[in-house]
């Protein structure tokens, strides 16, 4: 993957900026929201963030809130406990925990139902969580790294969103500007994706 990384972070003043800027951040734990139109490369960027931090040897748990249903997100994310549920017959992790010491992706954490991101609030807040159907805590230390194509602020605003996970994801924000913004960019990605996938 180093030629997509090379590709993206070159031929763009903005995207050289931003590499500045994830290099000053990987080497902490700070949660970091990834903004931009779908395309741009925010997964990209997580994987970059991750891959020159310390938990780059540890998991990165990618989940797409976008692309689950709201009733199998919380199983998903936080897992549940045996007999949690009809067909639940053995206990499973879910990704928080599979992530523990590495990071976790959230693309289009905006999707997410408001009574899952007061559960992702508490893991944000305080490192614990509770499995579906279970009472006792799971403690993680996972790094946390989100994604947005719209701007939460709008669903903060309109009461979709909760004001105080917004600012704990918030703490420092990346926006990618979109590709028709980084013209010098669009042939040596076309060219880097038509050798991938020939």
């Amino acid at each position: 993957m180093k030629d997509i990384y090379q590709i993206i972070f070159s031929h763009s003043s903005q995207m050289n900026k931003i590499k500045a800027m994830i290099d000053e951040i990987a080497h902490t734990d700070i949660t970091v929201l990834i903004k931009g139109e779908s395309g741009t490369g925010k997964e990209l960027l997580a994987q970059a963030i991750h891959s020159n931090s310390h938990r780059k040897d540890k998991p990165f748990v990618k989940v797409n809130c976008a692309a689950i249903p709201n009733g199998l997100l919380e199983s998903e994310l936080f897992g549940f406990e045996k007999g949690a549920f009809t067909g639940a017959i053995i206990k499973k992790p879910g990704k928080f925990e599979l992530a523990n010491h590495g990071t976790i992706l959230l693309n289009d954490i905006g999707e997410l139902d408001v009574s899952i991101q007061a559960k992702l609030l508490e893991v944000l807040q305080d490192g614990m969580f509770s499995r579906l159907g279970g009472d006792g805590d799971v403690t993680v230390n996972t790094r946390v790294i989100a994604t947005t194509r719209d701007h939460l602020e709008k669903s903060m605003m309109e009461g979709h969103f909760r004001e105080d996970l917004f600012f704990r994801i918030n703490v420092i924000s990346i926006t990618i500007p979109p590709l028709r913004d980084r013209k010098d960019q669009i042939l040596p990605l076309s060219q880097y994706y038509f050798d991938f996938y020939k």
